[in-house]
């Protein structure tokens, strides 16, 4: 196991390397691409021969992952030799497994492979210079994984401790070096995680860099590495210009510009996420040219740029990677189209709108499954589709057989339950929205000019007569029994948009809900709201969980409204802009201003693996104009302007804190005397229950460490990298927001200690809870449907068109209202895909090895694992207990989300941690 390079930092001064984006695929294997993240090493790899290399090395530290180093220093009084180990990865499809060719070759065969350059901690007294020595590795070994490069350095007499070791690269391709040991020291070997791509020579001539693990503030660096450690982060910072190209190693900012495709089609035409108008976080900058039609757009590419280290190992590559996605969107959709039209031969057309006809179709999916045409890619889309659903029969057709959803395996028929219903917002997928209601009635706070009367209709007599014999409800709300989903003002002004769409519809909803006893939440009225259109006045009407059949159908399809727009809202807001997007400045500004020789910088590396990858993808096929949110969500087109929206109205950095986040809802009180410092509006809240002892164990950790760092706190305010790095994640990584008041001043061990807390809580915490029991929750789609396509059957109907179309057939008009066969079955495919645990995640507190060389850092972390240990324990425990009914019950999926460890696949568990899916 390579565990101790699994959270490395990349230490490298990151010059432009040079991959031929050609070379990516290898043998006809689309599946297998070299990409492999700034610090992550697991891949596979084939026999291959190397070249040539230089390494030099520089006394100080370098820039390299939280694995074992030890400062060695060199014999003061005479010269010694050491021997220098160089090993790269071969991995399947990179150049390491082309080191074969001919003129490489040659290079070996002269010894001079890669040039290593050992630069001393600190400069030469006499001339005020670095000190370096340098010596030539030439292949000693190779198999099928690696391929082991040797030098012999001399080091001169008073050299004093090693700070760095450079390396050229005089292969014609790029190779992936897992790590650089320096054998011969008095004081022991010399260890250095690389885990990074180095160039080729004749593609970059800059050297690269990687620093020893010692962790240095900017006021501590050796004065050997004080221009090393500059020159590093100006190059990590390019010159804000040019295309990137796959090899570049830059970090700069951009708006959301690419997402629409006006070149194509006048209808993929988006606006502009970022700015004024649209005020949204910032993505890292690939510097494509703009589209014809718009010069604010940018042009769509196969791939999007992301610097070279952030990119997915190969084991993640063959789980989750660009051609899966594709798979998915390009050979796994058409067949699924196909086979709905294959199934329903009454139609000679295909019919993206043809609903399910009965409740056992979409069974089927799970015990029958779909059968579909086979591709001309069948190899391959053999191989996806056997980790991406149950079975693949062999034969003339290929069977598409879902797995059983959790939920659905337990108890098929919870979704139809008022009881499951609130449930879910306490210790389902989205538990970010529930919120305390404060007062009735409610009050709109759009225009109503624009939107109508603002007055909800969930008046005090229709609550009152839904809890008549609790309480009264001034008592209700004295005793904090009143709870609300309220997605009224975000979606109104869009209902009328939206409804311009074929095949789907909006209203602004809220949802009320009331405390019982026995603290379950139970639903008691639902108010759906349409703005006035043309010459109609504005519509609402308020449905209660009546008991005769016309209002107990009514009220299903008002469910199922809701739960549309709470899909919406959690893939939306909750998962997408408050974890992937909000989290890629924190990376781009840690890249670009802090050192990978920081402390702060090593804490937060291990929390930024994959996300700027998958947010890449996500812009290519998830988000984009015409990609899967839109074709499937209710907002359609509008869905990611609504994210703009939510990013403008709701969202504070200050906010993004568990405890704040509960206190900002109402589902939580300060009380100093109480377990976390908080006592809940709701005692048995799986989430937050579960979530808070993850905080403070969060917390706990990251004041040991800063502490340690930062003994004296005005080092904090006079460190200049930390405090360029925050300036820039708020004037540039999120400059719409750069003015507000509630940005934290990083000037107190404390407010740094909440920062960095908050920032790794939203990267493993936060988005574990929401996205890891995607296809638990959403795979039975009648649960929680992405897409309500048809009007409430009381909306402008005449008795007479009520009757015919609903009161014959309510089933069937529930059906019509759910997703068509076609996209009911994309999503299902697709959460499958976003639910699941590569082989190789990493799980929060698995790290111990990043952090052994330094005993008090060391022993924080076992606390932190140990704390983590407890947590999963508690929660086995709570999901036992009989007395905590939102997470225990018969037919009741546990609540397992915020465990932190998990196997492979799709488990319902797991806490990785950073935003790696």
């Amino acid at each position: 196991m390579m565990t101790s390079q699994l959270y490395a930092p990349s230490f490298s001064l990151l010059p432009k390397s040079s991959i031929n984006p050609n070379h990516l695929i290898k043998d006809g294997s689309p599946s297998l691409i070299s990409i492999v993240p700034r610090y992550h090493v697991r891949q596979n790899r084939t026999k291959k021969k190397s070249s040539s290399l230089v390494i030099h090395a520089t006394s100080g530290e370098l820039k390299s992952s939280p694995a074992s180093v030890s400062t060695v220093t060199s014999t003061e009084n005479q010269a010694f030799t050491v021997k220098a180990l160089v090993t790269v990865t071969v991995t399947a499809g990179g150049s390491s497994k082309r080191l074969n060719r001919p003129p490489d070759d040659n290079i070996d065969l002269l010894r001079k492979t890669l040039l290593l350059e050992l630069v001393g901690a600190e400069l030469d007294p006499k001339t005020g210079l670095e000190k370096e020595t340098e010596g030539y590795a030439y292949n000693v070994s190779h198999n099928d994984d690696e391929v082991v490069y040797e030098a012999t350095v001399t080091i001169p007499a008073g050299f004093g401790d090693i700070g760095a070791v450079q390396i050229e690269n005089e292969h014609h391709e790029e190779i992936f070096i897992k790590s650089i040991d320096l054998d011969g020291f008095p004081n022991g070997t010399v260890n250095i995680p690389c885990n990074s791509w180095v160039h080729s020579k004749s593609d970059n001539p800059q050297k690269r860099i990687f620093f020893t693990n010692k962790s240095y503030i900017p006021s501590e660096t050796p004065s050997g590495l004080k221009k090393l450690r500059e020159s590093e982060l100006q190059t990590l910072r390019g010159d804000g210009g040019g295309q990137r190209k796959t090899s570049d190693r830059i970090y700069d900012y951009d708006t959301y510009n690419d997402l629409g495709d006006p070149d194509h089609d006048d209808e993929l035409v988006r606006p502009v996420l970022g700015g004024k108008d649209h005020p949204y976080p910032r993505r890292c900058r690939t510097g494509r040219p703009c589209t014809e039609k718009d010069h604010l757009s940018e042009q769509r590419s196969n791939s999007v740029y992301v610097p070279r280290d952030e990119a997915f190992s190969e084991v993640k590559q063959k789980t989750f990677s660009q051609k899966a996605v594709k798979s998915v969107l390009h050979a796994v959709f058409p067949s699924i189209e196909q086979a709905v039209l294959y199934r329903d031969l009454g139609y000679s057309l295909l019919d993206p709108n043809l609903s399910f006809s009965y409740f056992t179709d979409i069974d089927s999916l799970f015990n029958e499954g779909v059968t579909l045409a086979k591709p001309k890619t069948g190899r391959f889309f053999q191989t996806i589709m056997q980790w991406l659903v149950k079975t693949i029969t062999g034969g003339k057709d290929d069977l598409l057989l879902f797995e059983t959803p959790e939920i659905y395996k337990r108890d098929k028929f919870a979704w139809f339950r008022d009881d499951e219903f609130s449930r879910q917002t306490l210790a389902g997928l989205n538990p970010y929205s529930i919120e305390l209601v404060k007062e009735l009635p409610l009050k709109s706070k759009l225009d109503p000019e624009i939107y109508g009367p603002p007055e909800s209709w969930i008046t005090t007599e229709v609550v009152e007569k839904e809890i008549k014999g609790y309480m009264t409800v001034n008592e209700a709300l004295e005793r904090k029994k009143m709870f609300i989903l309220d997605y009224h003002d975000l979606l109104m002004p869009y209902v009328n948009k939206v409804r311009e769409i074929e095949g789907t519809t909006l209203y602004g909803s809220r949802t009320l809900f009331f405390l019982t006893e026995d603290g379950t939440l139970r639903p008691i009225a639902i108010e759906l709201t349409r703005p006035p259109v043309g010459d109609k006045p504005q519509w609402k009407q308020v449905f209660t969980p009546t008991w005769d059949a016309t209002g107990r159908w009514l009220w299903i399809l008002a469910k199922a409204h809701v739960l549309a727009h709470d899909s919406a809202y959690h893939q939306l807001v909750v998962h997408w802009l408050r974890t992937h997007c909000s989290t890629e400045p924190y990376i781009i500004a840690a890249n670009r201003q802090l050192s990978a020789m920081h402390p702060i910088y090593r804490l937060l590396h291990p929390h930024f693996r994959y996300t700027m990858k998958i947010n890449a993808l996500a812009r290519e096929s998830l988000i984009n104009a015409g990609g899967v949110i839109e074709s499937n969500f209710s907002p359609g087109k509008y869905s990611t302007e609504i994210s703009s929206v939510a990013y403008d109205q709701l969202w504070r950095f200050d906010m993004e804190a568990l405890p704040a986040d509960l206190i900002r809802r109402g589902m939580a009180v300060e009380d100093p005397t109480a377990e976390h410092g908080l006592k809940l509006t709701i005692e048995d809240y799986p989430f937050a229950n579960d979530g808070l002892i993850l905080w403070d164990a969060i917390k706990e950790w990251v004041s040991d460490y800063v502490n340690h760092y930062y003994p004296d706190p005005n080092l904090i305010e006079s460190d200049t990298e930390l405090q360029g790095w925050w300036t820039e994640v708020r004037t540039k990584g999120h400059a719409d927001k750069k003015d507000e008041l509630w940005w934290p001043v990083l000037e107190t061990p404390e407010k740094l200690i909440h920062t960095l807390t908050t920032i790794i809580w939203v990267t493993a915490g936060h988005h574990a809870a929401v996205n890891f029991g995607q296809y638990m929750y959403g795979g039975y789609f009648p649960n929680r449907p992405t897409i309500a396509r048809t009007n409430m059957p009381t909306e402008d109907s005449s008795e007479e068109e009520f009757l015919q179309n609903f009161g014959k057939n309510p089933e069937m008009a529930l059906l019509m209202c759910f997703p068509s066969q076609i996209q009911a079955t994309k999503v299902m495919a697709v959460l499958d895909v976003l639910s699941n645990h590569s082989p190789d995640e990493e799980y929060i507190g698995s790290l111990k090895s990043a952090w052994a060389e330094n005993p008090d850092i060391k022993n924080a972390y076992d606390r932190f694992s140990v704390n983590l240990k407890r947590l999963e324990g508690i929660i086995d425990e709570r999901n036992t207990n009989m007395k905590l009914k939102n997470r225990v019950g018969a037919g009741v999926v546990p609540y397992e989300l915020l465990k932190p460890f998990s196997t492979t696949g799709v488990t319902g568990m797991g806490v990785p941690n950073s935003i790696s899916i």
